[in-house]
């Protein structure tokens, strides 16, 4: 018996928008199903002793410390902006009225 039903292959379909003929559902049935077996497999380890990991190396991020600093002259931005007002870079609007 399937561990996963022809409805349930259907509705993960429905859900992903996909549409798939009867005979992809039934190819998809074994397939999952085959997916679950692998899966229930894993349940089988004995995983006491393990740790949790977020990742497979000893990383960390490594960042530099947050000093701020003087932005270049508004006139040095501007030159470079095609369209600008007031000190300030025009662009199109998006929004429409």
């Amino acid at each position: 018996m399937s561990r996963i039903s022809m409805e349930q292959v259907k509705h993960v379909a429905h859900l992903a928008r996909l549409g798939i003929t009867e005979q992809e559902a039934e190819k998809m049935q074994k397939e999952l199903d085959l997916m679950i077996s692998f899966a229930e497999l894993l349940n089988e380890l004995d995983t006491d002793e393990v740790k949790p990991t977020f990742h497979v190396l000893d990383m960390q991020n490594v960042m530099r410390e947050d000093i701020s600093q003087k932005g270049l002259p508004v006139e040095e931005v501007l030159k470079n902006a095609p369209d600008s007002k007031d000190g300030h870079i025009r662009v199109p609007s998006i929004m429409d009225k």
